[in-house]
């Protein structure tokens, strides 16, 4: 597991209480897709690197975007869109990896199964 991976597992851990009672089907979005992971060319470079190298990161967001979209919409020249869809699609990798959420996805996110999550994440 990457270093960025496990920031994003710790992320996961450290919010996902602050959606108790909403659908744990919008919880991926409401985690990784409301607000930007870094702001800042340098930054967003550097937390790429935690990763992968820009290439592989580049390469990753190109095939979900195709897989997911048909065509690739990030700008794969601004570091800190590659980074921040990187993010995107490894957050989401990680929360659908969860048993709890898996077993939950039409369901409201109860302390139980934040609890659960955070559980299996550690």
């Amino acid at each position: 597991m990457t270093t960025l991976e496990k920031e994003i597992q710790q992320y996961i851990i450290d919010n996902v209480d602050n959606y108790i009672d909403l659908p744990i089907n919008e919880l991926h979005h409401n985690l990784f897709n409301t607000s930007y992971w870094v702001i800042g060319t340098y930054q967003a470079e550097q937390e790429i690197l935690k990763h992968s190298s820009v290439f592989e990161a580049i390469g990753i967001v190109q095939e979900y975007e195709n897989d997911n979209f048909g065509t690739v919409t990030t700008d794969l020249s601004d570091p800190e869109r590659v980074v921040n869809m990187l993010v995107y699609i490894l957050g989401e990798q990680a929360l659908y990896d969860i048993q709890s959420v898996q077993d939950s996805l039409d369901e409201e996110l109860t302390e139980e199964i934040a609890e659960a999550i955070i559980e299996e994440l550690k």
